[in-house]
């Protein structure tokens, strides 16, 4: 497998699990952000994210073609770099814990490492054998 497939691989499987666990049990996500998961509006936002983010995450899996997967890239950078930069803020502005807000922050900053490596020019793993 090369790079490029194993980075949109582990990017599909991050958006699914986060995904997944925002629709599911936004309580719980709420609750490891540092807020008030009895916050109806926190946990209506959550679902909206975990729709959003399995939605990309199963798209990426699947694609149509290479051009499709080329947008879905493009658009998942844009998605994530949006979210890194939301994150940041919400922890400056004490909306979020600060050690919650780097946790955020630092996942979707990788998660855009992964669009750009899915973008990249295709290259080898190593062969460990």
């Amino acid at each position: 497998m090369d790079v490029r497939t194993a980075a949109r691989r582990s990017l599909a499987v991050i958006r699914l699990v986060n995904g997944a666990a925002a629709l599911l049990t936004p309580r719980v996500m709420s609750r490891r952000l540092g807020a008030d998961p009895g916050q109806p509006a926190l946990v209506y936002v959550l679902r909206m994210f975990g729709v959003r983010t399995v939605v990309i995450g199963a798209q990426l899996l699947c694609p149509a073609d290479a051009d499709e997967r080329g947008r879905q890239l493009r658009t998942g950078t844009l998605i994530h770099a949006s979210d890194a930069l939301a994150a940041a803020c919400a922890g400056r502005e004490g909306l979020l814990p600060r050690r919650m807000a780097a946790a955020a922050t630092a996942i979707s900053t990788v998660n855009v490492a992964l669009t750009l490596v899915a973008r990249g020019r295709p290259c080898r793993l190593p062969d460990v054998r």
